[in-house]
């Protein structure tokens, strides 16, 4: 799906007049999307045996790299409808008008969610036979399997994988663990920081315990408190953030906050607030163009 975005740019004229006007927004490119989230690809193929370079491909084509409708407003990458979905929805045109779509907190959701989709349909099943290499396999069969409705998906995925040299994430090895006493795996984040997923009941105290580290460095490197409570596939840093992202600018998604943007790109929260002094106090609405750098 390829809707393209309108940005909404603010800007703040003293501390009285504020003033909107609407602009075309500066949007992911290729590249930063790869960037941004290839790691989350690898740590799907890794939990439940899809190629990370397939997961990257459809990610990219369904969102238009993070830059779609569904996307920016709904953190959907995969272009999944509802079908017996519980959660939050969105409404868009596709093959017919006004279909559903499936609604995510994060975009980490939304990678999760497509593992599960293909996991838990039968449909997909013997996709699982061939091996994570296989990515021409993969592409050709959810072709077959209905994934989506143009003839041409399995060559425009197979395309974008060599293109960008995706293939190669799926040699990947498993993460190594930080320490011995943990056997919690250990990522490095695109802006070169090594994080931990959350898992069900986890808590920064729990964390702590297990890298051996002080419960105040939990929560400076992830910009929170004591009142924080984790949930479940949440990213928490056990190193420090960077002074500035990878990419210059963030096209702001619905319901995004300067922390969640911070934990995103492994910038540090002040650091951000410093470059966006203009929107502090403020929420930030879909749109928005929020520097990184």
């Amino acid at each position: 799906m390829n809707l393209y975005n309108i940005n909404t740019k603010v800007y703040f004229l003293g501390f009285i007049l504020l003033y909107q006007s609407v602009v075309i927004g500066q949007s992911l490119t290729r590249k930063e999307y790869i960037s941004m989230y290839s790691q989350d690809a690898v740590f799907q193929m890794h939990k439940y045996k899809i190629p990370a370079s397939i997961t990257m491909a459809q990610g990219i084509l369904e969102s238009n790299n993070g830059n779609s409708r569904l996307a920016v407003k709904g953190n959907n990458h995969f272009g999944i409808k509802c079908h017996d979905w519980t959660g939050k929805k969105m409404y868009e045109d596709d093959d017919k008008k006004n279909e559903c779509f499936r609604k995510y907190n994060s975009a980490l959701e939304s990678f999760e969610d497509h593992s599960k989709f293909l996991k838990k349909y039968n449909r997909y099943a013997f996709l699982f036979d061939y091996k994570i290499t296989d990515y021409k396999s993969w592409a050709k069969g959810l072709s077959k399997a209905g994934y989506a409705t143009n003839k041409k998906y399995a060559d425009i995925l197979i395309k974008l994988i060599e293109e960008n040299k995706l293939h190669e994430l799926d040699q990947k090895s498993e993460p190594i663990h930080f320490t011995a006493s943990s056997s919690r795996s250990v990522y490095l984040h695109p802006n070169n920081i090594r994080y931990v997923i959350a898992i069900e009941d986890d808590s920064y105290l729990n964390i702590a315990k297990e890298f051996d580290m002080r419960l105040w460095q939990l929560y400076k490197y992830n910009d929170t408190d004591s009142y924080y409570e984790l949930t479940k596939n949440e990213k928490v840093f056990i190193q420090p953030k960077r002074n500035k992202a990878k990419a210059k600018v963030h096209l702001a998604n619905e319901g995004d906050s300067f922390r969640s943007i911070s934990q995103l790109y492994g910038l540090k929260l002040k650091k951000l607030q410093k470059r966006n002094k203009h929107l502090l106090g403020h929420k930030i609405k879909s749109g928005y163009e929020i520097k990184l750098r």
